[in-house]
């Protein structure tokens, strides 16, 4: 395997980095976040340190020799087209995922389809199955799924423990909701100043963004009568600036941000000029559990140059498969402030933690083992 490390100020600026040396079949060994040392200690810069890696063994289909060998004429072929290449390349994996597991003692087998099952990461399965099997060497007359089940758990919380958990932080006034349409992201919204005021006595506002749908204005109109804050509805920036001056007294005001289809570069263009990423503003993106991890992945990176320290996951009631939630938080580098499972106001959103994220994502297989 060829591997070489990487330097980034972002995790997808180092993506960037590896697939353009080392292709799309490069996987990510580890990752680190780094902080460089400042002038007199002071003003210390973080990057993200990757070790990525790429089988020299030729591979049955890659998406880049299926470039290489297109004319230069041709190769600026659609989205479509090269997402279909993708299909296909993952097709291919899933088919050869069982003769690489046919590789680990049957002892394994249980945990090993139950990771799968939850669409974890190759990049995760791959390094645990490996600390699985060094344990099963060394003591193969105590090899129980609990032992397994600890494991695994060990090795995703090494993973994860650098990222921030936890919902807003009542340290900062603005609180930023972004995210595309469909994913629940008014109700959240609306879930979280409930809960400010219900819970922390807080006295909250809300600005909306979304003028291109009726529907998600009279909805927050909803919430703000219920909880008796004030909404202001803004068209341009210098409406989002007098809706901040009226707001001037208030403790936290959440602004629900237009909900378009992300995956095109001017809705996001639109959104950085209208929007204010200030020192007293947290920022969430919003994406639902319910949707394909790559789909997910373009949202993401769209949204790169924004400054999101936390997702939110909803829906996780509405699925069976929530690998997605711990491939994409390692693999962005985020951290998790809330996830949402149904569509009571509060009551059906969860404040993250790491202990209890992988208490859910972990509790499949204990059902499995006692049916």
């Amino acid at each position: 395997m060829k591997m070489k490390k990487y330097t980034a100020s972002t995790m997808p600026e180092a993506m960037k980095l590896i697939r353009k040396d080392l292709g799309d079949d490069a996987v990510i060994l580890s990752s680190k976040v780094v902080f460089s040392k400042g002038f007199l200690g002071m003003f210390k810069k973080k990057t993200i340190e990757v070790l990525a890696g790429v089988d020299t063994i030729e591979q049955p289909i890659s998406t880049f020799e299926v470039q290489s060998t297109v004319p230069q004429e041709t190769q600026n072929v659609s989205i479509e087209i090269i997402k279909e290449l993708e299909d296909l390349k993952q097709m291919v994996k899933n088919i050869q995922r069982p003769e690489m597991l046919s590789s680990y003692p049957t002892e394994m087998k249980t945990l090993m389809d139950f990771l799968q099952e939850q669409e974890l990461s190759e990049e995760l399965i791959t390094p645990v199955s490996d600390e699985l099997f060094m344990h099963l060497k060394n003591n193969a007359d105590a090899f129980e799924i609990e032992d397994q089940i600890t494991i695994t758990k060990n090795f995703l919380q090494t993973q994860m423990e650098h990222l921030p958990f936890g919902g807003i932080s009542y340290t900062k006034k603005y609180i930023n909701v972004l995210g595309p349409t469909g994913v629940g992201k008014t109700t959240t919204i609306a879930k979280m100043a409930a809960r400010a005021v219900l819970e922390k006595k807080k006295k909250v506002g809300f600005i909306t963004t979304d003028t291109y749908r009726i529907a998600a204005i009279e909805q927050l109109k909803t919430y703000a009568g219920l909880l008796q804050a004030p909404l202001e509805i803004v068209y341009s920036e210098k409406d989002l600036q007098e809706a901040m001056v009226k707001f001037e007294k208030l403790d936290i005001v959440f602004i629900d941000t237009a909900g378009r289809n992300y995956k095109e570069t001017k809705f996001v263009r639109d959104l950085q000029k209208l929007m204010e990423f200030e020192v007293n503003t947290e920022t969430f993106l919003v994406l639902s559990s319910t949707s394909k991890q790559k789909d997910m992945e373009v949202i993401i990176e769209q949204f790169s140059e924004f400054p999101i320290e936390k997702f939110i996951f909803t829906k996780v009631d509405e699925t069976n498969t929530i690998g997605s939630i711990i491939n994409l938080m390692v693999k962005y580098n985020k951290g998790l402030a809330y996830y949402t499972d149904g569509q009571e106001v509060p009551e059906d959103i969860m404040e993250a933690s790491l202990e209890e994220l992988l208490k859910l994502f972990l509790k499949g297989i204990r059902y499995e083992r006692s049916s």
